[in-house]
């Protein structure tokens, strides 16, 4: 029958064809049962268990009801329908069957459901076994009231522990589950021993109480003469109901045990997806012999336990790939940037593959500016952190290729758009230089960034923002407004992602306003800031990540001989002549030049628009801060024409004419260079 979907079963795909040895020769059979067919398959084995010849079975399970009582056959179905429609993994039951000479036989199945990746069940796969033999011995020995009520008693503490185990998402987790006073010992167990299997052995994961460790049994091969091994070997429990007879079948092991006082124990093969991943053993220091009813409860046990470490080994395997996939997309260091003390952390909330797509960068671009970013692409899985990887690669290359922040975050929104994914992104990119303090910053989507002042106040900066990465593309709405900040030396500019700001049932104004009251109260530097930030993010708890990024200017002594800004200009874009503007008045200012912004403003604004307007083609601004003999500020307007621009003399009515005149008028000195196939005009001015 070909298998649906890649299988977890080390079966051949010509089952029942080759059936596995090692079953066989535990005198276990092994079915197939196809739901989609209504087909049961079983091997040579499994008939030898149901008492039938193959000739008298058609492959249906209905035919079963000649071996299986109706009684029998409802109770084994509910179990089987039960885990199919809780999701379970897989389920064990034990049943009765009637033999061909007319005699009762204990038997005992366990399957695995395999479903399809819409988790609809396929098939189930699994073993059958006789457990006449063990079932049968000590319900002779046992007074039937008593059994009764242990059986209640056990059952009850079986159900509390597989409720609790259903949320143990770590070995460790499992583990503490059984040691926890609502554990094991309610079913009267003095120790408990857990060993996983690991490359052919068995490694010990828990053992209590303390002190009763055995020596040599940390790790044991499977062929040792110790329980643990050979409930593993068999894939049958075992239960030692005398110290007599502890001491006869294991003599090596026996002697470091009798200072605990033991009279019967329990070993149970902990079986998922039809093979051993371990086995547990419970120990007991006041009772002998173990009832037919109790023995089923401590299968029972241990099938649930086995399935919540199957559970939690493959959240914690998940849990690695997901998390060694996001750290990879993330940035190994953070440059170091002159003039500026950085901080980055990360907190995962991650839950298996549940990882999310949050992301920071640092950006060192030429001139003395540095880009920053912090971004959250949709989703909690590793495709969101796939997506969060490409992101940050191509914002990083935009930025590098001296776009400006409004171009980066449009370009950015466009490749997301033509990816093969329907994810959108959040994002916020802050282009810094920190020779003069000016930040310009846009916004897609996410939420705003916070200052923190020298005086110690901090506040929320309200940055116009534009549709996240992706659906701006999509709606054609690329246009990212520009906001402009001035960070004065000292000022710390905080961006994060919303793990660290949004609470169930908290408004998100409150949130960032209790954000900005925490910073007031933080350490000056930025690390210090930042772990305190992280931890707190951490206290909360939460099912986000939290992407955080401290970015605080230094005022170094160079920083004002190293100024240098620029600013591209389309023509037709009116919002980019706004912010060139804005950009040249804000850093005149923080270099000192206050007295003589009005007039480089006017004198920038005539140079770019002359070359808009006679050129047909864009303008690149340059503001430097220059300081040799003197100390002053160059403006330099870019063009790719290569005409010399030529004074004129306007008339009285005349609109124009008048832009050369204002240059040389209030220009200390200017002049034209040629720049490749066009020109440069630039000016400067003398600083007080």
């Amino acid at each position: 029958m070909a298998d649906r979907g890649a299988s977890a079963l080390s079966l051949p795909q010509d089952w029942p064809a080759h059936p596995d040895p090692i079953l066989a020769l535990n005198r276990m059979g092994s079915f197939d049962w196809d739901l989609d067919a209504g087909l049961f398959h079983m091997d040579a084995q499994a008939f030898e268990v149901f008492d039938l010849r193959p000739e008298e079975y058609d492959g249906r399970p209905e035919t079963l009801a000649v071996r299986v009582p109706p009684p029998e056959a409802a109770r084994l179905d509910a179990v089987v329908s039960r885990a199919i429609k809780d999701g379970s993994e897989n389920y064990g039951a034990y049943f009765r069957i009637r033999c061909r000479d007319g005699s009762a036989r204990w038997t005992h199945t366990q399957g695995y459901i395999r479903r399809d990746d819409s988790g609809r069940p396929r098939r189930v796969v699994g073993i059958v076994r006789d457990a006449t033999e063990e079932l049968a011995d000590s319900a002779a020995r046992s007074h039937r009231a008593a059994q009764d009520e242990s059986f209640r008693q056990q059952t009850g503490v079986v159900q509390v522990i597989s409720a609790a185990l259903a949320h143990a998402r770590s070995i460790q987790d499992v583990i503490d589950v059984l040691k926890d006073t609502h554990g094991v010992r309610h079913l009267g167990a003095a120790s408990l021993v857990m060993g996983l299997v690991e490359a052919g052995r068995i490694r010990l994961v828990a053992e209590g109480p303390a002190g009763s460790f055995v020596p040599g049994t940390r790790v044991t091969r499977i062929d040792e003469p110790y329980p643990l091994s050979e409930v593993v070997r068999t894939l049958s429990p075992r239960f030692i109901e005398s110290p007599e007879e502890f001491a006869e079948g294991y003599p090596i092991l026996w002697p470091h045990l009798t200072d605990l006082h033991i009279t019967s124990a329990a070993y149970l093969p902990l079986i998922a997806q039809a093979r051993p991943i371990g086995a547990m053993g419970l120990l007991y220091d006041d009772r002998r012999g173990f009832s037919a009813e109790e023995r089923a409860v401590l299968v029972a046990l241990g099938s649930s336990i086995a399935q919540s470490l199957m559970r939690a080994r493959l959240y914690e395997q998940e849990k690695d790939l997901a998390q060694g996939l996001q750290q990879a997309m993330l940035p190994r260091t953070i440059p170091r940037v002159p003039g500026a003390d950085i901080a980055v952390r990360y907190r995962s909330a991650a839950l298996g593959r549940d990882i999310g797509g949050d992301w920071y960068d640092v950006i060192p671009l030429p001139g003395g500016r540095v880009g920053a970013v912090i971004g959250d692409v949709q989703g909690h899985d590793t495709h969101a952190a796939a997506v969060m990887g490409q992101l940050r690669i191509v914002l990083r290359a935009y930025a590098a290729e001296g776009h400006t922040p409004a171009a980066v975050m449009a370009r950015a929104s466009v490749f997301l758009h033509e990816l093969d994914t329907d994810r959108f992104a959040t994002c916020l990119y802050a282009q810094a230089d920190l020779s003069t303090g000016v930040v310009q910053m846009v916004r897609a989507g996410h939420i705003d960034p916070l200052v923190r002042r020298n005086d110690g106040t901090c506040g929320r900066f309200p940055v116009e923002g534009g549709l996240p990465l992706g659906l701006s593309a999509e709606f054609g709405r690329l246009e990212y407004p520009v906001s402009t900040l001035e960070l004065d030396p000292g000022h710390t500019l905080l961006l994060c992602t919303d793990g660290l700001v949004e609470q169930p049932g908290t408004d998100l104004d409150d949130s960032m306003r209790g954000l900005a009251t925490l910073i007031e109260n933080g350490p000056d530097e930025v690390r210090d800031l930042a772990d305190r930030l992280i931890r707190l993010a951490e206290e909360q708890g939460g099912d986000d990540d939290v992407a955080l990024l401290l970015l605080r200017r230094r005022a170094p002594e160079a920083a004002r001989a190293r100024g240098r800004l620029r600013q591209h200009v389309a023509p037709g874009d009116a919002e980019a002549l706004i912010h060139a503007r804005h950009m040249i008045r804000a850093a005149v200012r923080a270099w000192g030049a206050r007295d003589r912004a009005d007039e480089i403003e006017l004198v920038a604004d005539e140079l770019i628009t002359n070359a808009l307007m006679h050129t047909e083609g864009s303008a690149i601004v340059t503001l430097r801060a220059l300081a040799d003999s003197d100390r002053r500020v160059r403006i330099e307007v870019e063009d790719s024409s290569s005409a010399l621009p030529r004074r004129r003399e306007a008339g009285e009515q005349g609109v124009s004419g008048r832009g050369l005149l204002l240059v040389d008028r209030l220009a200390d000195v200017w002049g034209v260079e040629a720049r490749g196939g066009g020109k440069a005009v630039w000016c400067e001015f003398r600083m007080p």
